[in-house]
């Protein structure tokens, strides 16, 4: 008796041990569950994440604004340099960090590109407390491929300044800037009529951005500099005010992809598809002259 009951319970524990496992068809439907939940939870997690870095870029861009109101306190009114590629290349030289952000970008191993050092130096470099990360967006990951064989991940600038702000160096005479002789450069924060409406700071696409002037001949039809589509094909511009927000571009022609050689730049805009460069001019300047 005691060798049956013996038997007889090893093989309930013998029939429990096997019905504690997986089946293969058990196996194969947690599988499915699980690859069904990823497909469905993963675009959420990206759109989550993008909308992330669109909350990070404009916590930046009010931050640059808020240096460039410290700034503009500081020094009897005056928005700071806003000088050309040559002309910041000449005053670093030079030891003299005039210009709001003094590097300037290429596709090359140029150390303007990676050295945050530079971007301390100067300008609104000290109202930002050396902050490198506030003149970079989270989404912008565009290098050459010379750069990415060389492991970089990234450059250190998306942001430019609004070209028709500023003391544009070379680039003005007689109170007006060359590039725009009929419009208004603006010197001083009070010269501007409408704070909440001319922007100063904008994410320009990796493409263009070289010097931290961003430029674009009123009314002339062609792209020089393009603005950057990292946040849901818009960026993220600050203006005059200090106030910030992200703008959504309706043209195609305006989001080439994130990438080297990807704008084909200086780009004429067919009449018909001008309307996202109609509104950007509209908040870069107004017609007309003011003086210093």
């Amino acid at each position: 008796m005691k060798t049956r009951a013996r038997l007889f319970v090893s093989a309930r524990a013998g029939g429990t041990a096997r019905r504690s496992g997986f089946t293969l068809l058990e196996l194969l439907v947690v599988v499915a569950i699980t690859g069904l939940l990823a497909a469905l939870l993963l675009p959420a997690l990206g759109r989550a994440k993008a909308k992330g870095h669109t909350i990070a870029c404009l916590s930046s861009q009010r931050q640059l604004s808020l240096a460039c109101l410290l700034y503009i306190d500081d020094h009897d009114d005056l928005f700071p340099y806003n000088l050309g590629d040559d002309e910041t290349r000449k005053t670093v030289a030079d030891r003299r960090f005039l210009n709001w952000v003094n590097n300037v970008m290429t596709w090359e191993l140029d150390s303007d590109n990676t050295n945050t050092a530079l971007l301390a130096k100067g300008g609104l470099g000290p109202y930002v407390e050396g902050a490198p990360t506030l003149y970079h967006c989270p989404s912008d990951f565009a290098v050459s491929d010379l750069q990415a064989k060389a492991g970089w991940s990234h450059r250190v600038r998306s942001v430019s300044m609004n070209a028709m702000v500023g003391d544009a160096g070379e680039y003005t005479a007689d109170g007006m800037n060359v590039n725009n002789p009929h419009y208004q450069q603006f010197f001083r924060a009070a010269q501007v009529p409408e704070p909440a409406r001319i922007f100063v700071f904008i994410e320009e696409h990796p493409d263009s951005i070289n010097d931290a002037y961003f430029l674009n001949k009123a009314y002339s039809g062609e792209w020089i500099d393009l603005p950057a589509s990292y946040h849901n094909g818009g960026a993220n511009l600050t203006f005059a005010d200090g106030h910030a927000e992200t703008h959504k571009w309706l043209l195609g022609s305006t989001k080439p992809p994130n990438r080297p050689d990807a704008a084909h730049l200086p780009l004429a805009i067919p009449s018909d598809q001008r309307a996202d460069f109609y509104w950007l001019m509209e908040r870069t300047s107004l017609k007309g002259s003011v003086w210093r």
